[in-house]
């Protein structure tokens, strides 16, 4: 599923339909459900622990998210967060800049019959140690979904992941080439801190991939002792 136009999109997501407003003629991307996160819900959602047998399901201990705690960086429209919600997270705190809250919380209200309680979300900027320690980390994942398209965004970014992530903890990164310079700033500083793993094209939920979408699962590299 690509970018579209329609105000409202319909994301199936275990037994729910999650109902996602997008208002694409603003001036914050925020505000546009982008096809990354719709890609990285609908893969968990294909191999989350509930939907396929364990024995064939090589992410079944790493989808287990019973009892685990997430924040979204970057939330926007609050897809990957509210879908992965539902999936089974215990506690999520969903951030992003202060001119895109308004959208995520007409989100958070449309869909709160599904969630069934009101999803924690904070204003957080990247390079704001302060509001990053306020988070109380660490958390079991971090969530991130197309949020790689500024250069100068792309240091704090990997910053904030590698102080908000347990050492044991999964960044679920959601990812599409958006600036030449971006992608290659922001795997060179990756590399320095996590030990990347991506999924294979053909682990995507067949529905949501498409050929420029990807998902990566980022480990802290072991620190040598």
């Amino acid at each position: 599923m690509k970018f579209t136009d329609s105000p409202v999109i319909e994301l199936p997501v275990g037994n729910a339909v999650l109902s996602l407003q997008q208002d694409n003629g603003s001036m914050h991307v925020g505000t546009s459900v982008w096809p990354c996160s719709l890609v990285l819900v609908k893969f968990v959602d294909r191999w989350a622990p509930h939907t396929t047998t364990t024995a064939n399901n090589p992410y079944a201990h790493l989808l287990d998210f019973r009892g685990k705690r997430a924040v979204e960086l970057g939330t926007g429209c609050g897809v990957a967060g509210m879908g992965l919600y539902l999936l089974g997270l215990t506690d999520l705190v969903l951030t992003d800049i202060g001119p895109v809250m308004p959208a995520l919380k007409r989100n958070l209200k449309v869909n709160k019959p599904v969630l069934r309680k009101n999803l924690k979300h904070t204003i957080l900027y990247w390079n704001n140690p302060h509001q990053i320690s306020s988070l109380n980390p660490p958390f079991d994942f971090v969530i991130a979904t197309d949020v790689v398209y500024i250069e100068e965004t792309v240091a704090p970014l990997v910053s904030a992941m590698e102080t908000l992530l347990a050492d044991d903890g999964v960044v679920l990164l959601g990812y599409q080439v958006r600036s030449p310079e971006a992608h290659k700033l922001f795997w060179e500083l990756c590399d320095q801190v996590f030990d990347v793993e991506e999924v294979p094209h053909d682990h995507l939920h067949p529905e949501y991939a498409y050929e420029e979408t990807h998902v990566y699962l980022l480990r802290k590299k072991k620190k040598e002792r």
